[in-house]
């Protein structure tokens, strides 16, 4: 019985033991590094972006509902026009970078499945480089929505949903450039940037006052716009594994989980908030 149990134990503890090497090996194949990249700013270690993640969670969970307790909303009005235009125009200069640099588009439809090595590739990888790293900027820039909220007392609209995204973007887009470097989120960044060019546009006219509440029944479409995204992602996903492509495994199943994950989020959110009410008889 000892023996048995000794025997079972050692089997056990070898499995785990293959199965962490194994691991350990796929990362340390897929990591990419590249002194360039990885000298960037926020780019050399996690402590900046951890940091500043962790100060917008303390400033919209707990500092700032504190601090606006016994204050009345401030007048942001100008701010955020100004920050929706900003935010309008950088995406649309993402959801563009890709058509501007040259061979970009090329690139991704002969080699979306089995890129280039880097090293053969340095010119074009370069650029989509510094646009992933814009990309990542954008979403650091995307916090301040929260804060916005934050000041004009608008606490109820500091949802789970709302900060999970914010927070999750800034660290997936960080980790992805920092380790990852792969060409295939391309696609996925375009699509994300268009999307947040629509939705900027209407937080735009939205800031300008009530007067445009009529120019505004868009909204419910913005929101099915990000539903689509996501399913445009799975779909992508799913293709990039059943044809076997070289793609970081590790990131992918990530991503994979990440991504329904906001589907799921984004859906119920749509439900709760578009859903036809029944007449009353």
């Amino acid at each position: 019985m000892t023996a048995k149990m000794t025997n079972d134990t050692q089997i056990s503890f070898d499995f785990f033991t293959e199965t962490q090497h194994k691991l350990l090996d796929l990362l340390k194949n897929e990591l990419v590094a590249d002194e360039v990249v990885d000298s960037w700013m926020f780019m050399n270690t996690p402590w900046p972006v951890f940091s500043t993640v962790a100060v917008y969670l303390l400033f919209v969970l707990k500092v700032g509902p504190k601090m606006m307790e016994n204050r009345a909303p401030y007048n942001v009005k100008y701010a955020m026009l100004l920050y929706n235009l900003v935010q309008t125009l950088f995406n649309g200069y993402l959801t563009s970078l890709v058509f501007l640099t040259p061979g970009a588009v090329q690139y991704q439809f002969k080699h979306f499945c089995h890129p280039i090595p880097r090293i053969d590739n340095r010119v074009l990888t370069n650029e989509l480089d510094k646009a992933a790293w814009y990309f990542f900027i954008s979403k650091i820039m995307d916090l301040l929505d929260t804060v916005f909220f934050v000041l004009r007392k608008k606490q109820a609209h500091v949802s789970f949903l709302h900060v999970y995204h914010h927070t999750n973007m800034v660290i997936t887009c960080w980790a992805y450039l920092r380790f990852i470097k792969g060409e295939q989120f391309m696609i996925g960044g375009v699509i994300n940037s268009f999307v947040h060019t629509v939705m900027y546009s209407y937080y735009f006219i939205a800031a300008l006052g009530p007067q445009t509440k009529k120019l505004l029944w868009w909204k419910k479409y913005v929101t099915r716009m990000q539903i689509v995204q996501f399913l445009i992602d799975i779909g992508m996903f799913m293709w990039l594994c059943v044809r076997d492509c070289n793609y970081p495994k590790v990131f992918l199943i990530y991503i994979s989980v990440d991504i329904i994950l906001f589907l799921f989020l984004f859906l119920r959110f749509y439900k709760r908030a578009y859903k036809i009410k029944p007449k009353s008889q």
